[in-house]
């Protein structure tokens, strides 16, 4: 159970579009504002859960064609997302952003995000310390990986905010989100160039 709790750690610690997001838009927009965002997240990832531990997750990936609608969704999305981030606090921009998603946005993203299901997949089929017992395990795997999610996803924000609230020119802090929306692009070319080199 240990050796799970830490792999929830590190596997959520490591930057995906959930955290970059979370932390980026805490550096747009403040905590609170961010705060449904989070929630969305957090549901998100529940509903990607439970298709993995029914297996639903597995039939939709089966299907080569999904699988490429996905990630072009989940592409163009976290792009959107990233143009947000970088946009907010800019007074010339092609869109204002002025207004974080909100819980849709996040459960959205979760919903098409790959990172989500590698993840879910890999702590759930992996790392069993209940064999005799896979309800116990299912359910006990479940509580302490949303016990790990929301307060490693409040750090995040927090850290964020914590831009947020400084006294920063407009400038520097427009900056700073083009930075956090760069990154975030890093991670969704790690993610393709991760789905092609496993792609059959």
């Amino acid at each position: 159970m240990l050796t799970f709790a830490a792999a929830v750690i590190l596997l959520i610690l490591t930057p995906g579009p959930g955290v970059m997001t979370t932390a980026g838009f805490g550096a747009a927009y403040g905590f609170r504002p961010s705060l449904r965002y989070v929630l969305g997240l957090f549901l998100g990832s529940n509903m990607v859960l439970f298709a993995v531990v029914s297996g639903l997750a597995a039939i939709l990936f089966s299907l080569p064609w999904l699988r490429t609608v996905l990630m072009l969704a989940s592409v163009g999305y976290l792009v959107f997302l990233a143009a947000r981030i970088a946009l907010a606090g800019a007074k010339i921009a092609f869109m204002e952003a002025r207004v974080p998603p909100g819980i849709p946005g996040g459960v959205m993203l979760q919903a098409i995000n790959p990172k989500a299901y590698a993840v879910n997949t890999s702590l759930m089929t992996g790392f069993s310390y209940a064999p005799e017992a896979p309800v116990f395990e299912i359910v006990s795997k479940v509580l302490i990986l949303n016990a790990i999610w929301i307060p490693i996803h409040l750090i995040w924000l927090w850290a964020g905010a914590s831009l947020h609230r400084l006294d920063l020119s407009e400038r520097t802090q427009h900056r700073i989100n083009i930075a956090m929306a760069l990154s975030m692009l890093g991670v969704v070319a790690l993610a393709m160039w991760s789905a092609a080199k496993g792609a059959p």
